[in-house]
């Protein structure tokens, strides 16, 4: 049982697991922030843009049954804002590193033996 324990730990505490459990959190409230934005921002801007229209009250009914396709519509709808936001977040993200990344890297110190037999080098060139 002991064992069993301690591998458990070993797992768990693993650096994939915790970035994995980590991910998970911020992707979570992520969605939530994304899907704030839509449903609060966007989608009443873009309903004012075509006058109001509401897809969600689309039906029609086929015998005795009612196919909502309005809801369908809006489900696409939404996904698409949705993922057009997620890209937008990700390519400033990406823009972000990229001009870290871009920062010239400070010159290392030359090491005093290399720098006193560059000094011979080039006093014996002359």
């Amino acid at each position: 049982m002991k064992g069993l324990i301690t591998e458990f730990k070993a797992f768990a505490m693993r650096g994939n697991v915790v970035d994995l459990a980590v991910a998970v959190v911020i992707g979570t409230a992520f969605g939530k922030i994304v899907s704030s934005l839509v449903e609060n921002i966007i989608t009443p801007l873009i309903g004012v843009l075509l006058g109001g229209v509401n897809f969600t009250g689309f039906s029609i009914m086929i015998g005795a049954a009612e196919l909502k396709y309005g809801l369908f519509l809006q489900s696409v709808f939404d996904f698409l804002i949705i993922a057009a936001a997620i890209f937008l977040v990700i390519k400033a993200l990406t823009r972000l590193q990229k001009k870290e990344v871009e920062k010239p890297a400070e010159p290392t110190a030359v090491p005093e033996d290399i720098q006193l037999l560059r000094e011979i080098r080039d006093s014996l060139k002359r």
